[in-house]
Protein backbone atom coordinates (compact mmCIF):
# COMPACT_ATOMS: atom_id res chain seq x y z
CA UNK A 1 0.00 0.00 0.00
CA UNK A 2 1.55 3.67 -0.77
CA UNK A 3 2.52 5.73 2.23
CA UNK A 4 0.48 8.35 3.50
CA UNK A 5 0.37 11.80 1.54
CA UNK A 6 3.17 13.57 3.10
CA UNK A 7 2.32 16.72 5.01
CA UNK A 8 3.68 19.43 3.00
CA UNK A 9 1.69 18.61 -0.19
CA UNK A 10 -1.08 21.28 -0.45
CA UNK A 11 -4.02 20.55 0.95
CA UNK A 12 -7.31 18.87 -0.06
CA UNK A 13 -9.34 21.89 -0.70
CA UNK A 14 -12.37 22.74 -3.56
CA UNK A 15 -9.72 25.04 -5.21
CA UNK A 16 -8.19 22.34 -5.86
CA UNK A 17 -10.57 20.19 -7.23
CA UNK A 18 -11.69 22.65 -9.75
CA UNK A 19 -8.30 23.42 -10.63
CA UNK A 20 -7.82 19.62 -11.50
CA UNK A 21 -11.26 19.93 -13.33
CA UNK A 22 -9.67 22.10 -15.77
CA UNK A 23 -6.43 20.74 -16.32
CA UNK A 24 -8.24 17.89 -17.57
CA UNK A 25 -10.30 19.90 -19.61
CA UNK A 26 -7.98 20.07 -22.61
CA UNK A 27 -5.17 18.16 -24.69
CA UNK A 28 -3.60 15.81 -24.21
CA UNK A 29 -5.98 14.85 -21.74
CA UNK A 30 -9.08 15.28 -24.18
CA UNK A 31 -8.97 13.74 -28.31
CA UNK A 32 -10.29 17.06 -29.75
CA UNK A 33 -7.40 20.06 -29.95
CA UNK A 34 -9.93 22.45 -29.69
CA UNK A 35 -12.54 21.57 -26.86
CA UNK A 36 -12.99 18.42 -24.78
CA UNK A 37 -14.00 15.08 -25.56
CA UNK A 38 -12.96 12.40 -23.77
CA UNK A 39 -14.34 9.23 -25.20
CA UNK A 40 -13.81 5.85 -23.52
CA UNK A 41 -10.47 3.66 -24.15
CA UNK A 42 -9.15 6.75 -26.40
CA UNK A 43 -5.67 8.51 -26.32
CA UNK A 44 -6.94 11.16 -24.25
CA UNK A 45 -8.69 8.71 -21.95
CA UNK A 46 -5.73 7.12 -20.82
CA UNK A 47 -4.19 10.39 -20.22
CA UNK A 48 -6.31 11.04 -18.14
CA UNK A 49 -6.80 7.71 -15.96
CA UNK A 50 -2.60 8.40 -15.94
CA UNK A 51 -2.94 11.77 -14.09
CA UNK A 52 -5.79 10.66 -11.70
CA UNK A 53 -3.91 7.35 -10.81
CA UNK A 54 -0.55 9.82 -9.82
CA UNK A 55 -3.32 12.05 -8.05
CA UNK A 56 -4.92 8.90 -5.96
CA UNK A 57 -1.67 7.94 -5.53
CA UNK A 58 -0.39 11.14 -4.01
CA UNK A 59 -3.62 11.08 -1.40
CA UNK A 60 -2.45 7.64 0.34
CA UNK A 61 -3.61 5.24 -2.02
CA UNK A 62 -3.13 2.09 -3.59
CA UNK A 63 -4.21 2.42 -7.61
CA UNK A 64 -5.30 -0.35 -9.97
CA UNK A 65 -6.79 -0.27 -13.57
CA UNK A 66 -9.35 -2.86 -13.39
CA UNK A 67 -10.15 -4.96 -16.59
CA UNK A 68 -12.87 -2.57 -18.74
CA UNK A 69 -10.55 0.38 -17.86
CA UNK A 70 -11.96 1.87 -14.74
CA UNK A 71 -9.29 3.60 -12.64
CA UNK A 72 -9.47 2.50 -8.80
CA UNK A 73 -7.94 3.66 -5.93
CA UNK A 74 -8.29 1.92 -2.20
CA UNK A 75 -7.48 3.56 0.94
CA UNK A 76 -7.12 0.63 3.68
CA UNK A 77 -9.41 0.55 6.38
CA UNK A 78 -8.35 0.24 10.20
CA UNK A 79 -8.91 -4.11 9.17
CA UNK A 80 -6.72 -5.18 6.16
CA UNK A 81 -9.58 -6.39 3.22
CA UNK A 82 -12.09 -4.53 4.43
CA UNK A 83 -15.18 -3.75 2.76
CA UNK A 84 -15.31 -0.63 0.78
CA UNK A 85 -17.60 2.78 0.69
CA UNK A 86 -17.13 3.75 -2.61
CA UNK A 87 -16.89 7.18 -4.04
CA UNK A 88 -16.69 7.80 -7.81
CA UNK A 89 -18.29 8.67 -11.30
CA UNK A 90 -17.12 9.01 -14.62
CA UNK A 91 -14.28 10.19 -16.36
CA UNK A 92 -15.74 10.12 -19.94
CA UNK A 93 -17.03 13.07 -21.72
CA UNK A 94 -19.16 14.03 -24.37
CA UNK A 95 -18.13 16.37 -27.74
CA UNK A 96 -17.44 19.67 -26.86
CA UNK A 97 -18.97 18.73 -23.49
CA UNK A 98 -18.04 20.50 -19.94
CA UNK A 99 -14.78 19.90 -17.51
CA UNK A 100 -16.66 18.88 -14.36
CA UNK A 101 -19.65 16.70 -15.63
CA UNK A 102 -18.95 13.73 -13.97
CA UNK A 103 -15.12 14.69 -13.36
CA UNK A 104 -15.78 16.39 -10.61
CA UNK A 105 -17.31 13.54 -8.55
CA UNK A 106 -14.30 11.18 -9.16
CA UNK A 107 -11.76 14.43 -8.00
CA UNK A 108 -13.87 15.10 -5.09
CA UNK A 109 -13.29 11.46 -3.90
CA UNK A 110 -9.81 11.76 -4.20
CA UNK A 111 -9.94 14.89 -2.06
CA UNK A 112 -12.31 13.22 0.70
CA UNK A 113 -9.54 10.51 1.04
CA UNK A 114 -6.36 13.00 0.63
CA UNK A 115 -8.11 14.53 3.59
CA UNK A 116 -8.49 11.86 6.19
CA UNK A 117 -4.97 10.72 4.73
CA UNK A 118 -3.37 13.88 5.73
CA UNK A 119 -5.20 13.64 9.05
CA UNK A 120 -3.97 9.75 9.76
CA UNK A 121 -7.15 8.86 9.95
CA UNK A 122 -8.95 5.48 8.97
CA UNK A 123 -11.93 3.78 9.43
CA UNK A 124 -13.40 0.14 10.04
CA UNK A 125 -13.89 0.35 6.34
CA UNK A 126 -12.09 0.95 3.59
CA UNK A 127 -12.29 3.89 1.17
CA UNK A 128 -12.47 3.63 -2.77
CA UNK A 129 -12.98 6.32 -5.07
CA UNK A 130 -13.56 4.84 -8.55
CA UNK A 131 -13.67 6.49 -12.22
CA UNK A 132 -15.76 4.78 -14.56
CA UNK A 133 -14.93 4.79 -18.38
CA UNK A 134 -18.15 4.86 -19.90
CA UNK A 135 -21.25 6.67 -18.24
CA UNK A 136 -22.04 8.83 -21.75
CA UNK A 137 -22.22 6.49 -24.76
CA UNK A 138 -20.47 9.33 -26.31
CA UNK A 139 -18.44 6.09 -27.92
CA UNK A 140 -20.61 3.01 -28.29
CA UNK A 141 -24.31 2.62 -28.72
CA UNK A 142 -24.69 1.83 -25.08
CA UNK A 143 -24.00 4.21 -21.79
CA UNK A 144 -22.74 2.92 -18.12
CA UNK A 145 -21.00 -0.07 -19.77
CA UNK A 146 -18.64 -0.07 -17.00
CA UNK A 147 -20.16 0.40 -14.42
CA UNK A 148 -22.28 -2.02 -15.61
CA UNK A 149 -19.83 -4.63 -15.53
CA UNK A 150 -18.55 -3.62 -11.81
CA UNK A 151 -22.43 -4.32 -10.53
CA UNK A 152 -22.54 -7.32 -12.21
CA UNK A 153 -25.15 -6.01 -14.46
CA UNK A 154 -24.49 -7.28 -18.10
CA UNK A 155 -27.40 -6.68 -20.45
CA UNK A 156 -26.32 -4.48 -23.01
CA UNK A 157 -22.80 -4.99 -22.93
CA UNK A 158 -21.94 -6.35 -26.70
CA UNK A 159 -18.66 -6.38 -27.59
CA UNK A 160 -19.53 -6.44 -31.37
CA UNK A 161 -20.68 -3.12 -30.93
CA UNK A 162 -18.77 -0.93 -32.94
CA UNK A 163 -18.38 2.92 -32.85
CA UNK A 164 -18.21 5.55 -35.76
CA UNK A 165 -14.82 4.35 -37.61
CA UNK A 166 -16.37 1.12 -37.13
CA UNK A 167 -13.98 -0.33 -34.28
CA UNK A 168 -15.76 -2.43 -31.94
CA UNK A 169 -15.79 -2.75 -28.47
CA UNK A 170 -13.45 -6.04 -27.98
CA UNK A 171 -11.34 -4.40 -30.41
CA UNK A 172 -11.01 -1.35 -28.43
CA UNK A 173 -10.69 -2.81 -25.07
CA UNK A 174 -8.11 -4.91 -26.84
CA UNK A 175 -6.39 -2.16 -28.17
CA UNK A 176 -6.34 -0.33 -24.77
CA UNK A 177 -4.36 -3.38 -23.15
CA UNK A 178 -7.19 -4.98 -21.65
CA UNK A 179 -7.61 -9.06 -21.73
CA UNK A 180 -11.02 -9.68 -23.11
CA UNK A 181 -11.40 -12.94 -21.33
CA UNK A 182 -10.84 -11.11 -18.13
CA UNK A 183 -13.78 -8.81 -18.04
CA UNK A 184 -15.41 -10.72 -15.46
CA UNK A 185 -13.33 -10.15 -12.81
CA UNK A 186 -14.03 -6.41 -12.46
CA UNK A 187 -17.41 -7.46 -11.12
CA UNK A 188 -17.29 -6.31 -7.10
CA UNK A 189 -18.87 -9.25 -5.21
CA UNK A 190 -21.89 -8.76 -3.08
CA UNK A 191 -21.49 -7.11 0.22
CA UNK A 192 -17.70 -6.18 -0.60
CA UNK A 193 -19.07 -2.82 -1.08
CA UNK A 194 -20.87 -1.22 1.99
CA UNK A 195 -22.47 1.91 -0.01
CA UNK A 196 -21.78 4.06 -3.35
CA UNK A 197 -22.08 7.81 -3.23
CA UNK A 198 -21.44 9.91 -6.23
CA UNK A 199 -21.34 13.70 -6.23
CA UNK A 200 -22.32 15.58 -9.34
CA UNK A 201 -23.14 18.94 -10.97
CA UNK A 202 -26.83 19.16 -10.85
CA UNK A 203 -27.01 20.26 -14.57
CA UNK A 204 -30.32 21.75 -13.69
CA UNK A 205 -31.58 25.42 -12.58
CA UNK A 206 -32.76 24.53 -9.21
CA UNK A 207 -30.09 24.59 -6.95
CA UNK A 208 -28.90 28.20 -8.34
CA UNK A 209 -32.72 29.28 -8.14
CA UNK A 210 -32.51 28.89 -4.78
CA UNK A 211 -29.17 30.11 -3.74
CA UNK A 212 -27.90 26.82 -2.76
CA UNK A 213 -24.49 25.26 -3.09
CA UNK A 214 -25.50 21.61 -2.85
CA UNK A 215 -28.85 19.11 -2.60
CA UNK A 216 -29.13 15.53 -2.11
CA UNK A 217 -30.98 13.58 -4.61
CA UNK A 218 -33.69 11.15 -3.65
CA UNK A 219 -34.05 9.63 -6.93
CA UNK A 220 -33.06 9.34 -10.26
CA UNK A 221 -35.60 9.30 -12.91
CA UNK A 222 -36.28 6.32 -15.55
CA UNK A 223 -34.80 6.08 -19.20
CA UNK A 224 -35.64 4.50 -22.37
CA UNK A 225 -33.45 5.25 -25.25
CA UNK A 226 -33.96 4.36 -28.87
CA UNK A 227 -32.20 4.35 -32.05
CA UNK A 228 -34.77 4.80 -34.55
CA UNK A 229 -34.51 3.93 -38.42
CA UNK A 230 -36.82 5.21 -41.37
CA UNK A 231 -35.81 3.97 -44.72
CA UNK A 232 -37.75 5.19 -47.82
CA UNK A 233 -36.71 5.43 -51.34
CA UNK A 234 -33.75 7.94 -52.22
CA UNK A 235 -34.77 10.02 -55.74
CA UNK A 236 -33.69 12.99 -58.01
CA UNK A 237 -34.87 16.04 -56.19
CA UNK A 238 -36.27 17.25 -59.11
CA UNK A 239 -38.07 14.81 -60.91
CA UNK A 240 -40.06 12.82 -58.59
CA UNK A 241 -43.51 14.23 -57.90
CA UNK A 242 -44.28 14.34 -54.45
CA UNK A 243 -47.19 12.39 -54.39
CA UNK A 244 -45.02 9.92 -54.93
CA UNK A 245 -42.04 10.29 -53.50
CA UNK A 246 -40.61 7.59 -49.93
CA UNK A 247 -39.38 10.89 -48.52
CA UNK A 248 -37.22 9.33 -45.00
CA UNK A 249 -36.23 12.98 -43.83
CA UNK A 250 -39.85 14.19 -43.88
CA UNK A 251 -41.13 11.12 -42.05
CA UNK A 252 -38.45 11.27 -39.58
CA UNK A 253 -39.31 15.31 -39.47
CA UNK A 254 -43.35 14.04 -38.18
CA UNK A 255 -41.75 11.87 -36.03
CA UNK A 256 -40.15 13.87 -34.05
CA UNK A 257 -42.69 16.48 -33.98
CA UNK A 258 -44.62 13.42 -32.16
CA UNK A 259 -41.85 13.00 -29.73
CA UNK A 260 -41.89 16.71 -28.70
CA UNK A 261 -46.01 17.22 -28.75
CA UNK A 262 -45.67 13.68 -26.14
CA UNK A 263 -43.21 15.26 -24.08
CA UNK A 264 -44.81 18.76 -23.76
CA UNK A 265 -48.00 17.18 -23.44
CA UNK A 266 -47.37 14.88 -20.40
CA UNK A 267 -46.79 15.38 -16.59
CA UNK A 268 -43.59 17.91 -15.44
CA UNK A 269 -41.43 14.90 -14.68
CA UNK A 270 -41.75 13.87 -18.41
CA UNK A 271 -39.03 14.89 -20.96
CA UNK A 272 -38.50 13.70 -24.71
CA UNK A 273 -36.01 14.55 -26.70
CA UNK A 274 -34.43 13.80 -30.09
CA UNK A 275 -30.63 14.21 -29.91
CA UNK A 276 -29.21 12.68 -32.80
CA UNK A 277 -30.15 12.67 -36.95
CA UNK A 278 -28.06 11.51 -40.03
CA UNK A 279 -29.48 11.52 -43.24
CA UNK A 280 -28.53 9.77 -46.38
CA UNK A 281 -27.31 10.15 -49.05
CA UNK A 282 -26.91 14.17 -47.92
CA UNK A 283 -27.13 16.13 -50.81
CA UNK A 284 -28.74 18.91 -51.95
CA UNK A 285 -30.64 17.53 -55.09
CA UNK A 286 -31.72 14.45 -53.38
CA UNK A 287 -34.76 13.11 -51.96
CA UNK A 288 -33.20 11.81 -48.39
CA UNK A 289 -33.48 7.65 -48.41
CA UNK A 290 -32.35 6.78 -45.29
CA UNK A 291 -32.77 8.50 -42.05
CA UNK A 292 -31.59 7.12 -38.40
CA UNK A 293 -32.30 9.06 -35.27
CA UNK A 294 -32.31 8.83 -31.64
CA UNK A 295 -34.82 9.52 -29.24
CA UNK A 296 -34.63 9.44 -25.47
CA UNK A 297 -37.51 9.63 -22.78
CA UNK A 298 -37.30 10.51 -18.87
CA UNK A 299 -39.41 10.42 -15.93
CA UNK A 300 -39.69 10.23 -12.42
CA UNK A 301 -41.77 7.00 -12.85
CA UNK A 302 -41.46 4.29 -14.57
CA UNK A 303 -45.02 3.84 -15.40
CA UNK A 304 -44.75 7.75 -17.17
CA UNK A 305 -41.95 6.92 -18.96
CA UNK A 306 -43.51 3.69 -20.86
CA UNK A 307 -46.58 5.16 -21.25
CA UNK A 308 -45.02 8.01 -22.70
CA UNK A 309 -42.63 5.60 -24.58
CA UNK A 310 -45.63 3.88 -26.14
CA UNK A 311 -47.95 6.46 -27.70
CA UNK A 312 -44.69 8.01 -28.89
CA UNK A 313 -43.79 4.61 -30.96
CA UNK A 314 -46.86 4.18 -31.85
CA UNK A 315 -47.47 7.42 -33.30
CA UNK A 316 -44.21 6.83 -35.39
CA UNK A 317 -45.42 3.41 -36.72
CA UNK A 318 -48.86 4.89 -37.83
CA UNK A 319 -46.35 7.68 -39.59
CA UNK A 320 -43.98 4.73 -41.39
CA UNK A 321 -47.14 3.30 -42.10
CA UNK A 322 -49.04 6.19 -44.00
CA UNK A 323 -45.88 7.23 -46.03
CA UNK A 324 -45.07 4.00 -46.93
CA UNK A 325 -41.31 3.79 -44.67
CA UNK A 326 -39.50 0.72 -43.58
CA UNK A 327 -39.15 1.35 -40.42
CA UNK A 328 -36.74 -0.09 -37.01
CA UNK A 329 -37.06 1.20 -33.38
CA UNK A 330 -34.56 -0.80 -31.09
CA UNK A 331 -34.39 -0.03 -27.52
CA UNK A 332 -30.57 0.51 -26.74
CA UNK A 333 -30.81 1.66 -22.85
CA UNK A 334 -33.53 1.06 -20.53
CA UNK A 335 -33.03 2.27 -17.12
CA UNK A 336 -35.37 1.70 -14.37
CA UNK A 337 -36.44 4.70 -12.10
CA UNK A 338 -33.65 4.43 -9.20
CA UNK A 339 -34.50 5.67 -5.52
CA UNK A 340 -31.44 6.50 -3.57
CA UNK A 341 -31.07 4.88 -0.09
CA UNK A 342 -33.45 6.59 2.39
CA UNK A 343 -31.17 5.78 4.95
CA UNK A 344 -28.02 7.72 3.63
CA UNK A 345 -30.07 10.19 1.85
CA UNK A 346 -30.66 10.99 5.18
CA UNK A 347 -27.17 10.80 6.35
CA UNK A 348 -26.20 12.83 3.55
CA UNK A 349 -29.35 15.22 4.45
CA UNK A 350 -27.58 15.48 7.66
CA UNK A 351 -23.85 16.45 6.65
CA UNK A 352 -25.15 18.75 4.24
CA UNK A 353 -27.61 21.04 7.20
CA UNK A 354 -24.05 20.16 9.09
CA UNK A 355 -21.71 22.27 6.61
CA UNK A 356 -24.62 24.54 5.75
CA UNK A 357 -26.37 25.65 8.72
CA UNK A 358 -29.73 24.98 6.66
CA UNK A 359 -31.77 22.09 5.92
CA UNK A 360 -30.70 20.35 2.97
CA UNK A 361 -32.33 20.92 -0.82
CA UNK A 362 -33.53 17.29 -1.56
CA UNK A 363 -34.74 16.86 -5.31
CA UNK A 364 -34.45 14.17 -7.93
CA UNK A 365 -32.43 13.87 -10.80
CA UNK A 366 -33.84 14.35 -14.44
CA UNK A 367 -30.20 12.91 -15.58
CA UNK A 368 -28.90 9.27 -15.45
CA UNK A 369 -25.92 8.36 -13.50
CA UNK A 370 -23.92 5.05 -12.47
CA UNK A 371 -25.60 5.50 -9.24
CA UNK A 372 -28.52 3.82 -11.39
CA UNK A 373 -26.57 0.78 -12.26
CA UNK A 374 -24.70 0.94 -8.56
CA UNK A 375 -27.96 0.43 -7.06
CA UNK A 376 -27.52 -2.89 -8.04
CA UNK A 377 -25.16 -3.60 -6.41
CA UNK A 378 -24.90 -1.76 -2.83
CA UNK A 379 -27.53 1.09 -1.53
CA UNK A 380 -26.74 4.29 -2.94
CA UNK A 381 -26.48 8.32 -2.32
CA UNK A 382 -25.52 11.50 -4.19
CA UNK A 383 -24.84 14.69 -3.54
CA UNK A 384 -25.75 17.77 -6.36
CA UNK A 385 -23.76 20.82 -7.22
CA UNK A 386 -24.81 23.91 -8.20
CA UNK A 387 -23.46 24.88 -11.69
CA UNK A 388 -24.58 28.15 -13.44
CA UNK A 389 -28.03 28.54 -15.33
CA UNK A 390 -27.99 24.50 -14.59
CA UNK A 391 -25.78 24.19 -18.33
CA UNK A 392 -24.15 20.97 -18.66
CA UNK A 393 -22.84 18.98 -21.68
CA UNK A 394 -21.54 22.41 -22.87
CA UNK A 395 -18.58 23.64 -22.62
CA UNK A 396 -20.28 26.94 -20.84
CA UNK A 397 -20.55 24.35 -18.04
CA UNK A 398 -19.12 25.96 -14.80
CA UNK A 399 -19.32 25.71 -11.10
CA UNK A 400 -17.22 28.26 -8.50
CA UNK A 401 -14.42 27.01 -5.86
CA UNK A 402 -16.79 28.10 -2.79
CA UNK A 403 -19.81 25.44 -3.64
CA UNK A 404 -17.21 22.71 -4.37
CA UNK A 405 -15.28 23.23 -1.06
CA UNK A 406 -18.97 22.77 0.37
CA UNK A 407 -19.30 19.76 -1.67
CA UNK A 408 -15.74 18.55 -0.25
CA UNK A 409 -17.11 19.30 3.19
CA UNK A 410 -20.05 17.56 3.45
CA UNK A 411 -19.09 14.56 1.62
CA UNK A 412 -16.06 14.61 4.48
CA UNK A 413 -18.72 14.59 7.14
CA UNK A 414 -21.26 11.75 5.58
CA UNK A 415 -18.51 9.35 5.91
CA UNK A 416 -17.74 10.37 9.43
CA UNK A 417 -21.55 10.08 10.03
CA UNK A 418 -21.46 6.90 7.99
CA UNK A 419 -19.13 5.62 10.13
CA UNK A 420 -20.85 6.46 13.49
CA UNK A 421 -24.23 5.08 12.56
CA UNK A 422 -22.93 1.97 10.81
Amino acid sequence: MVGLQPISAPPPSGQRALARCDLLGSAPYSDDADGLFRPYLGAGYRATLDRIAGWMDDAGMSVRVDAVGNVVGRYEGTTADAPSLLIGSHVDSVRDGGRYDGMLGVILGIEVVASFARAGRRFPFALEVIGFGDEEGSRFPAAMLTSRTVAGVRDGFDLSMADRDGITLAEALAEFGLDLAAIDEARIAPGRVLAYVEAHIEQGPVLEAEGRAVGVVSAIAAQHRYRVTMQGMAGHAGTIAMHLRRDALAAAAEAIGTVERVGRNGPADLVATVGRLEVQPGAANVVPGDVMFTIDVRAGTNAVRDAAAREIIDGIRQIAARRDIILDVTLQQDLDATPCDARLTGLMEQAVADVTGTPARVLVSGAGHDAMVMAHLAPVSMLFIRCEKGISHNPAEAVTAADVEVALRALTDFVCLFERRS
